[in-house]
């Protein structure tokens, strides 16, 4: 297991936006990675006093932005900031999580590397028990 401290400066998200804490697993292809930011009232994406299953996008999106960072950092590069630009495919199974009391694990695979352009497709589980799922697209930020 791979904790936080060993690829948080990959990223771009910081303080209580980095809503995973660990990477259980990864490959060229896949990550693995577990979250219990959910269940923390002081959780930035929080409304309503609910935190609601639609943001598990957002952590799918993070576990691909560590996927990224693993994978240039291994090549001896540092990944280029990206911009998520598409959701397609997404079921959510239950309509929020802030209720979960513990681990929630967050899986990523990347269909497509067009160099400059990346798809995967995340999913998001209690339990065993599937919470959402989907397809996100990203491109490198534009400056």
């Amino acid at each position: 297991m791979i904790v936080k401290t060993h690829w948080q400066h990959l990223i771009p998200h910081h303080g209580a936006m980095s809503l995973l804490d660990a990477v259980v697993t990864w490959d060229d292809e896949r990550i693995h990675m577990t979250a219990v930011s959910h269940a923390l009232a002081d959780n930035p994406l929080r409304s309503d006093g609910m935190l609601r299953a639609l943001h598990l996008c957002e952590y799918g999106a993070q576990a691909m932005a560590v996927h990224g960072g693993l994978l240039a950092q291994r090549a001896g590069k540092v990944a280029a900031p990206g911009l998520l630009v598409s959701l397609r495919g997404v079921r959510l199974h239950v309509s929020r999580i802030d209720d979960l009391p513990s681990v929630i694990d967050v899986h990523a695979v990347k269909l497509l590397d067009g160099g400059t352009s990346w798809q995967y497709e995340f999913r998001a589980a209690y339990q065993g028990r599937l919470l959402a799922q989907g397809r996100a697209a990203v491109i490198h930020e534009i400056r």
